[in-house]
């Protein structure tokens, strides 16, 4: 089964324009916290720069949506604050930067949590695509001459990892794409179809925080056979951790010189 694929077109390399948060019921008392799903659902919400994030009072008890954290004083309400917040209704924000971003309720300072705010990067023509915020990136190249570029979010524990893919300048892009953790497999996409060259991938949620190696197996250029380009041919990103700024890579084919170029950005997700 192919999961996590998606075709994409140019200025929407991962969509996160919207995202809703809600409070978890029953979170004016304690205990939420306590729970994997935590007292703000997605305790974790991924939203665009300059997207819209709307926090929907969907329980009985009124709620803040406040910026900053419960044990920093000078955090609070810098970014936002929405007051008190009565059941039933809304509050929207709009980030216009790119980090993450903790909140908290001030009635209830033990509910918090994060809004991850994606930036938006120009691929080499110019067309916009989508880079998790905290996403580290790498390059190989194949026999033929196509880059291939990676973009991946950090590996975390009970979270799925995005992977996005780039081969420059093709079209109708055919590859497999498996991605394993410690020896497990997490990701085994096989056949994926690329139209324009750009798919984001995603794997099931990672029994553990550990680097990830990822392999793209090519499998040619073309809609119907036979395919064209190095069929078979393999690019393996190993060691993807990116909060340490290292992903190493190798081209498993002969006779290939490729050239690794490794960008690291700020974390993805405050530990609490």
């Amino acid at each position: 089964m192919v999961a996590g694929i998606v075709a994409m077109a140019p200025g929407a390399y991962a969509d996160h324009a919207e995202v809703t948060v809600i409070p978890a019921a029953g979170s004016g008392s304690p205990g939420c916290e306590e729970t994997p799903e935590g007292c703000f659902i997605p305790m974790i919400a991924t939203v665009d720069v300059g997207g819209k994030v709307i926090f929907s009072n969907t329980d009985s008890a009124a709620h803040t949506f406040t910026s900053g954290e419960a044990t920093d004083s000078d955090s609070v309400g810098v970014v936002f604050d929405s007051s008190l917040v009565m059941a039933g209704n809304t509050y929207e924000w709009t980030p216009t930067e790119v980090g993450d971003q903790p909140y908290f309720c001030i009635v209830h300072p033990w509910m918090a949590g994060i809004i991850t705010v994606q930036g938006i990067e120009e691929d080499d023509h110019g067309d916009e695509m989508m880079m998790p915020t905290g996403a580290a990136s790498a390059t190989g190249m194949l026999s033929d001459g196509t880059k291939v570029s990676i973009w991946t979010t950090a590996p975390t524990k009970g979270e799925m990892m995005e992977i996005s893919v780039q081969f420059e300048g093709a079209e109708h892009v055919n590859h497999d794409m498996k991605v394993t953790q410690n020896g497990n497999t997490v990701l085994d996409d096989k056949a994926a179809h690329h139209h324009d060259g750009k798919g984001v991938h995603t794997t099931k949620a990672l029994s553990t925080s550990d680097p990830v190696n990822v392999t793209i197996t090519f499998q040619g250029y073309g809609v119907n056979d036979p395919k064209t380009g190095p069929i078979g041919e393999q690019v393996v990103f190993s060691n993807v951790v990116p909060e340490f700024g290292t992903i190493a890579m190798m081209i498993l084919a002969v006779a290939i010189i490729s050239i690794v170029a490794v960008t690291a950005k700020s974390r993805v997700v405050p530990r609490f």
